[in-house]
């Protein structure tokens, strides 16, 4: 019984806030008025929700919440863009207009007229990516389009 409980706290669950502790819901409540620089120090959010910093510490690390935009899938594609004023704006205009949610990019320096340039974004519908990668491709600038990840 004791291994099967151990087993368990390994694993991630989703549970419903209003049978949590309230303790719980108040490190959410802090590490959200941290992330959105609510308050200025951990002591200023603790203090401002009611509980102790050492109670802030232990589960913070521990307790997230959950959001929609987790389920979203995550694409990563690398491009081959020659190195001209306006061709990285445009592959971005174009994935904004796909409501892609960049989440990184990365440019090498240009060699010999061209960069490669890694895009990672979160994106709802994964059905959408061959006609996205098709209007990357057909941008004035863009030399190669590749999908790495989240097909």
């Amino acid at each position: 019984m004791a291994e099967e409980q151990h087993n368990i706290a390994e694993n991630w669950v989703v549970v419903d806030a209003s049978v949590l502790p309230e303790v719980i819901l108040k490190v959410l409540t802090v590490k959200r008025m941290l992330a959105n620089r609510e308050e200025k120090s951990s002591a200023a959010a603790c203090r401002a929700v009611g509980i102790s910093r050492s109670a802030f510490y232990k589960y913070r690390d521990s307790v997230f919440v959950y959001e929609e935009q987790m389920k979203q899938r995550v694409f990563t594609l690398s491009l081959l863009l020659h190195d001209h004023s306006g061709v990285l704006s445009g592959v971005l205009t174009v994935l904004y207009e796909a409501n892609a949610n960049l989440l990184t990019v990365n440019q090498s320096v240009p060699v010999d007229g061209a960069a490669i340039v890694t895009v990672s974004f979160r994106m709802d519908d994964a059905a959408q990516m061959p006609l996205l990668c098709q209007s990357l491709r057909a941008l004035n600038g863009v030399a190669e389009v590749k999908l790495l990840s989240g097909f």
